[in-house]
């Protein structure tokens, strides 16, 4: 397998990734920037990768503790040697298991738990590499992605997950209250791609829909406040009181 290495806010991580397949990128580093967490919080990655989203918001909230789960023992290994190489292994450690289907142990309450869930592919597009074709393909729909991920969140915690637009309606079956959406716009003017979806637990607040962020300008250069969240590590204030 032939690898990449490749830098995320502004290299404060670098990580390996295997050259094809799926590869994180922009999408890991926004769900990393808008988990509300807070030093102390014990945190769950469902579908971690080689680790980028995990090792991003370690690398912004300092002191809390994030176990991140993936099915792909391969990806496993390298997010393990990704936590070594940044010098996070203390905090961010990873492990094998199915993100449906928790090890006893993990079956607990996490102050934060986030996921960049995989999605349908159409007829035709699935992928001819075992690795991406899993990634992107939820195995048993989005909503149970949704709920696994609700059942770990501690009461007052929250789920945040980063999702294809088109599927926000499929995630919103799930749950009705406590929820804040976050569009990211490619450019000014042009349909949303990917949302970032972000429900409290037991909270009653009504759906909330958030500005949202333009990531790129005229001149295809990341705007400053996109450039913020992927080269300086700033965070997206998507929890549902601040919104």
């Amino acid at each position: 397998m032939e690898f990449t290495e490749d830098g995320f806010l502004g290299r404060r991580i670098v990580a390996r990734q295997p050259r094809s397949g799926f590869r994180s990128g922009t999408d890991a580093v926004m769900l990393a920037a808008a988990v509300p967490a807070r030093a102390g919080d014990d945190i769950l990655e469902l579908g971690c990768g080689v680790g980028i989203a995990g090792l991003c918001l370690a690398a912004r909230v300092a002191d809390c503790r994030i176990t991140g789960v993936e099915i792909a023992p391969e990806l496993v290994a390298l997010a393990k040697e990704n936590a070594c190489a940044n010098g996070l292994e203390q905090r961010v450690r990873f492990e094998e298991a199915d993100a449906l289907q928790l090890p006893n142990h993990l079956c607990r309450s996490f102050a934060q738990v986030f996921c960049n869930p995989p999605f349908h592919q159409n007829a035709g597009e699935v992928s001819p590499n075992p690795d991406r074709a899993r990634a992107l393909s939820d195995r048993e729909g989005l909503g149970n992605w949704i709920r696994a991920g609700l059942a770990r969140v501690a009461p007052g915690g929250t789920l945040t997950a980063i999702l294809r637009a088109d599927r926000l309606a499929e995630a919103l079956w799930t749950s009705q209250e406590g929820i804040a959406i976050f569009p990211l716009w490619p450019r000014q003017g042009e349909p949303a791609k990917r949302v970032i979806l972000q429900v409290e637990k037991n909270s009653r607040a009504p759906l909330r829909l958030g500005a949202g962020l333009v990531l790129h300008d005229e001149e295809d250069h990341y705007t400053p406040k996109a450039d913020a969240v992927l080269r300086n590590a700033a965070s997206l204030a998507l929890a549902i009181r601040g919104l």
